[in-house]
């Protein structure tokens, strides 16, 4: 048996106005504060001499390296991303960046979800990837519709009960 995977499926390339600029703030607080402090420990560490035991220079480096690559990623991510800046033609249907109320049919439990790009994500404020199930069978409903999804924990039965955006 191979090691092989195939490749995963590529994530949409949407992002919201607010994602986009969380990340470009991260690109200057990485680029602009943090790496020109660790460049300079480096240096002193560097002037100190043997660099094979020195631990400010060893974890200095691999800081640098941790920095420049996570810069990388955010600014190839932010070129590729597509800002959704505009709200819908149509505000009563679901799409990216809407704030979706559901309950859930089974439990009467009431669920409020954000469809978000995926570099957005983020569980405790219930803000989902628009790749996910439920995401995914949300697009293009309507209030009242009823959505059946499969998920992990089994099959759900949900309702639109409101959207905003």
């Amino acid at each position: 048996m191979g090691r092989y995977r195939p490749p995963s499926p590529k994530s949409s390339p949407y992002i919201t106005p607010e994602g986009a600029s969380k990340m470009r703030a991260e690109v200057h607080q990485l680029w602009k504060i943090e790496r020109p402090k660790v460049t300079h420990i480096v240096h002193e560490a560097a002037k100190n001499g043997d660099r094979s035991e020195n631990g400010d220079y060893i974890y200095g480096k691999r800081r640098l390296r941790e920095i420049d690559s996570r810069v990388r990623y955010l600014t190839k991510r932010i070129e590729e991303a597509t800002i959704v800046e505009d709200k819908p033609r149509d505000p009563s249907k679901v799409f990216f960046a809407a704030w979706v109320t559901v309950e859930d049919a089974d439990s009467g439990d009431e669920h409020i979800y954000r469809l978000v790009g995926s570099d957005e994500i983020d569980s405790a404020l219930n803000w989902i990837s628009i790749d996910s199930p439920i995401a995914r069978a949300l697009v293009g409903k309507s209030i009242d519709d009823e959505i059946n999804v499969k998920t992990p924990a089994g099959d759900r039965c949900l309702v639109v009960t409101a959207i905003r955006y």
